[in-house]
């Protein structure tokens, strides 16, 4: 939820002209990725939820590259995207855990 609200905070800043680029692409990746770690963990069984978090990898990696691409078009810069790409580190790697269930 954290990584949602950093990615809502820093397209604040878009020019109004990306309400339908940039901004429509950063957003959705990112509720979609706290989205399906809730939904799975809501299902029944640990299948279920293993592959919701595959789905979550998904929009995590589609997250990533929407912020690489607004680094390098100049919507927003290294020290915003820096930490941003750190926190999508950090979930990733607990999204490939060998127990996601438990990961930290």
């Amino acid at each position: 939820m954290e990584l949602a609200v950093r990615c809502y905070e820093v397209t604040k800043g878009f020019p109004q002209m990306e309400a339908y680029g940039m901004t429509s692409q950063i957003r959705p990746a990112s509720a979609s990725l706290a989205a399906n770690i809730a939904e799975g963990h809501g299902r029944d069984g640990t299948a279920s939820f293993i592959q919701f978090l595959r789905v979550a990898q998904g929009s995590l990696k589609e997250l990533e590259t929407h912020l690489i691409l607004a680094q390098r078009v100049a919507l927003l810069s290294e020290a915003d995207t820096a930490p941003i790409l750190g926190q999508c580190d950090e979930i990733g790697r607990m999204l490939r855990s060998p127990d996601p269930i438990t990961a930290k």
